[in-house]
C-alpha cells in the first residue's frame, strides 16, 4: 500500500460517528476552547495549524471517541508531515497513552487495532531512515508492541 492508500484505508477502518462533544467541556476554559476547535474541524478539514503544536494540543483533552472519529486525519497528517515537521511524535503521544490500558486501544475494536499495527509497520518498512533521522524508531517500536498485544 502507498501513504495514499493508508489515508484512505483508515476512512473505511474508523468509519463511526462524529461526537456532538470531545472534551469535557464544561469542566473549564481550556477544555471549552480545545472542544470548540474540535467541533470546528472535521476529519477533512482539521490540520497541523489545530493539532500540530504539543504544548497546545486539544487531543490530550479528547475522548477516545473523539481521536477514533478522528483517526484518519492523525494518518494524513502523519503521512504528509514526516520529512517537514513530523506530527508522527504527537501521533505516538496519543497511540501510548497509558500504555495497554490507553482508553483508545480499548475502544478500537480488532480491525482498527490491526490497522493501526499495520500502519506501524509500514512506517517502519517504508520510512525506516526517517525515523532514525528523527529519532522515533524506538518510540514507535514501543507504541506497536503496545497496540499488537506483544
Amino acid at each position: 500500500m502507498t501513504d495514499t492508500d493508508w489515508i484512505e484505508r483508515a476512512y473505511q477502518v474508523f468509519n463511526g460517528a462524529r461526537p456532538d462533544h470531545f472534551t469535557d467541556f464544561r469542566h473549564c476554559d481550556e477544555c471549552a476552547e480545545h472542544d470548540q476547535t474540535l467541533i470546528g474541524h472535521d476529519r477533512d478539514s482539521i490540520g497541523l495549524d489545530q493539532l500540530g503544536h504539543p504544548s497546545w494540543d486539544p487531543l490530550c483533552f479528547c475522548s477516545a471517541e473523539g481521536k477514533r472519529y478522528y483517526m484518519p486525519a492523525l494518518i494524513r497528517l502523519t503521512l504528509n508531515s514526516l520529512y517537514d515537521e513530523p506530527y508522527l511524535d504527537q501521533f505516538l503521544f496519543h497511540l501510548a497513552d497509558f500504555g495497554n490500558d490507553n482508553a483508545l486501544l480499548v475502544l478500537c475494536n480488532r480491525q482498527q487495532r490491526q490497522f493501526i499495527t499495520g500502519f506501524l509497520s509500514y512506517l517502519i518498512d517504508q520510512h525506516s531512515e526517517q525515523l532514525d533521522r528523527i529519532n522515533l524508531a524506538d518510540e514507535l517500536l514501543t507504541v506497536y508492541q503496545i497496540w499488537s498485544g506483544d
